[in-house]
Order: C-alpha cells, then structure tokens, then sequence
C-alpha cells in the first residue's frame, strides 16, 4: 500500500467509523425506548450520535491533550525538540504541529489532529530524558508519519467514539439494574416480547464497547509498522527508532494519566503491556494495542533503509 492509498483508505474508514457510531447509538437508544416505554431515550440518543462526531471530528484532539495532561509549548521552551520537530516536518512536506509536553516519567510519544494542517505532537518528559538525539528524531518521524497518512483523524475519531460507546452502554446497562425508566405495560400478552427485547437490548450493551474496541485494536497494530517504516525512511536512519524502542520497553511503569481509550495513540502501550523480559501470550497480543515491540524492531533492523 502506498502512502496516497493509505490516506484515501484512512479518510474513508474515519467515515466508516463515524456511521457505524451512529448506527449503534441510535440502535441501542431504540431498543432501551422501547424496553422502558420511553421515547427520550431515543431523543437523546440521536442528539448524541449526531453531536458527538462533530465534537470528535473538529475538538477531539484537544479532549485526548486534556485526557492525557500535556501542555503546549514554544520554541523557546525547548528548543532542541521544537528544532527536531520543525526539521521533520520540513523534510516530510508538512506543516509544523503544535508541539506538546506530558510531565510524566515514561518514555512515550502520541500525534492527534483532525488533518496536518491541525496536528499536534506530544512526547513525555520522559522520552527526552531517556533519548539521544538520533532515537528523539526516530520517535518524532514515526509521529510525523501518523500526521502525513492521516492515521492521526482516524486513530482520534476512534479514541473519541469508542469512550462514548463504553459510556453509553454503561449508562444502559446501570439504569437497569437501578430501575430506571417505566417499563412497557404489557397488560395485552406482550410479557414475552418485552422480556425477549430485554435481552437483546443488554446483550447489544454489552457487546457494542467490545466490538468498538476490536475494531480500536485493528486499527492501531497495522499503523505502529506502517509508521515505523515511514519514519525511518524520513529519518533515513532506522536504528534511532529501533535503539529508542528498546529503551522504551525497559521502562516497567505504566503512564500516570492515560486512558484505555487513549492507548492506541502512543508509539508504545502507555498501559505498559509486552515489556521487555515479558513475553506476551497469543491471547494478550489478540487484545493489545501495539504489535510486540521485539517484533517493530526487528521489522526495522532488517528493513535495508
């Protein structure tokens, strides 16, 4: 897949995405109205699922900044990330991205934004204590990849709608058991049928976050190697990338501030699952974010950048 086939696929599953959150969300409001006999559920589930991939569309990066505490920075802030940063971009075609710093111990980096022209770097004080310069640059130019191919809209489109989802059908689900909502009066024979919609309705609650979250991990595992290529082909140097990913997964402790919504962000899994000296089992790759990092950097040690 070259990089234009990769942008247009990006920007057509972003779409995808945000009809099929409409669809589920709608879904679940029509079965729950139906169940309790009221139609605001099914209002406000519209509202939500017309609203919120507007919200995620043009702020959702700057929700997934708060989420994850980073703060904006200038040049003169730091200069040697801002120059790597503003060097990259020039070398890559692109616009400079706001450049963001996240005070937190593990060494870690993420890129959000709608298109290039709305990017946003952010690495963790962390990275820049623990990276040489060469390593910086290849964690940077894996970023910039994200921001040039469009993986940063889709990738926070679904960081946005997959909270949302989880969040919904949790509500659901908790004003059952609370008793929320009038149950339908099924004074004409329809105990069965309402019983029936009950279960499909809790059922669909329960596996709306899953299935959204299966779809979350397919997404990110491709983009982690198609980024590491693309970055050491800007960087020209893919042992600064393979060199800055071993030191990365040294580092045991999870981030401070990070959400499960979120983690798919990062060049390496903020929750810290598949550190170095632990190996994964096949069911703990099935569900995890990143592809192994032994595996990126072998991919990139034997890439003959």
């Amino acid at each position: 897949m070259n990089l234009w086939t990769q942008v247009d696929s990006n920007k057509r599953k972003s779409i995808s995405f945000m009809l099929i959150f409409i669809l589920v969300v709608v879904g679940l409001g029509f079965l729950f109205s139906y169940v309790y006999n009221s139609y605001a559920i099914l209002v406000i589930a519209v509202i939500i699922a017309l609203v919120q991939p507007l919200v995620s569309y043009y702020s959702g990066d700057k929700i997934v900044l708060s989420m994850s505490g980073a703060s904006e920075i200038k040049k003169s802030d730091n200069p040697d990330l801002w120059n790597i940063v503003e060097n990259l971009a020039i070398t890559a075609g692109l616009p400079m991205p706001k450049v963001y710093i996240i005070q937190d111990p593990m060494p870690n980096a993420f890129a959000t934004g709608r298109d290039p022209e709305h990017a946003s770097v952010a690495v963790t004080a962390g990275l820049m204590q623990r990276l040489d310069k060469n390593e910086l640059q290849g964690v940077v130019a894996h970023e910039m990849s994200h921001v040039g191919n469009y993986d940063i809209r889709l990738m926070m489109i679904v960081a946005i709608l997959v909270s949302v989802i989880a969040l919904i059908s949790d509500i659901f689900i908790r004003s059952r058991w609370f008793g929320f909502g009038r149950s339908r009066d099924n004074s004409n024979g329809g105990d069965q049928l309402q019983g029936l919609l009950m279960i499909v309705a809790l059922i669909a609650a329960i596996l709306a976050p899953f299935i959204a979250m299966i779809i979350q991990l397919a997404i990110s595992r491709k983009r982690e190697f198609l980024a590491d290529a693309s970055g050491a082909l800007l960087t020209r140097y893919p042992e600064g990338l393979a060199s800055a990913l071993e030191k990365i997964s040294a580092y045991s402790e999870p981030m401070q501030k990070v959400s499960s919504a979120t983690e798919h962000l990062f060049i390496a899994n903020p929750l810290g699952d598949g550190k170095k000296g632990r190996k994964q089992s096949y069911f703990s790759k099935l569900f995890s974010t990143h592809p192994p990092i032994e595996e990126r950097i072998k991919a990139l040690r034997g890439s003959g950048v």
